[in-house]
């Protein structure tokens, strides 16, 4: 089998080559299912299957794709993950009116589903997991709190200020703080 990097990957499915798809579906369906289960999915195994199988057929079928100038692979591939959860968990909440969230699945927990894992996916989650927590420590509660909220759980910003009980704009500014704060410390050495 001859290796591909994502990008050829990508662009082969964009001509709709379906051995590209198969491919990136090999390579990355353990993060994808993880992603998924950790945000929300731990106790419905296919409520991960579903998100896994929305998030490949959504990079099958959209027409923009990944950018390779806009960042890594990996990363925009979590985004598309992480909205398609996102989706799916305020369709639950809408239908069920609740939406449980297991903040206390570690990486240990998530390592029983699968006997293989491969350890460069490993060693990347582990890396960002320790960037974000140490990230996440120039932060105050309330920040941390609100990406939690908007960022994993799903929930608008109407919904958080009205929880909050705080205007729209205090929230959207205590956000943007925090994103700020966040990428000044996830940026590369070096990079401005």
């Amino acid at each position: 089998m001859q290796l591909y990097s994502d990008e050829q990957l990508m662009q082969q499915i964009k001509e709709k080559q379906s051995a590209a798809l198969r491919m990136l579906y090999e390579r990355y369906v353990r993060l994808v299912y993880s992603f998924a289960v950790k945000s929300g999915a731990g106790s419905d195994p296919q409520f991960a299957q579903d998100i896994v199988q929305m998030v490949f057929t959504r990079i099958w079928t959209t027409e923009k794709g990944y950018d390779s100038s806009k960042g890594q692979f990996v990363n925009w591939l979590i985004t598309v993950t992480r909205n398609v959860t996102i989706d799916q968990l305020r369709k639950q909440r809408k239908q069920e009116c609740l939406v449980s969230f297991d903040h206390s699945s570690t990486e240990a927990e998530l390592a029983g589903f699968y006997k293989q894992d491969v350890l460069q996916d490993a060693i990347s989650r582990m890396l960002l997991k320790q960037q974000l927590e140490a990230a996440y420590s120039f932060l105050t509660e309330s920040q941390v709190k609100l990406i939690r909220h908007f960022y994993w759980e799903g929930y608008t910003l109407n919904e958080i200020a009205e929880n909050y009980g705080e205007p729209l704009g205090t929230v959207k500014s205590r956000l943007h703080q925090a994103l700020k704060t966040l990428r000044k410390q996830l940026k590369p050495d070096g990079e401005e």
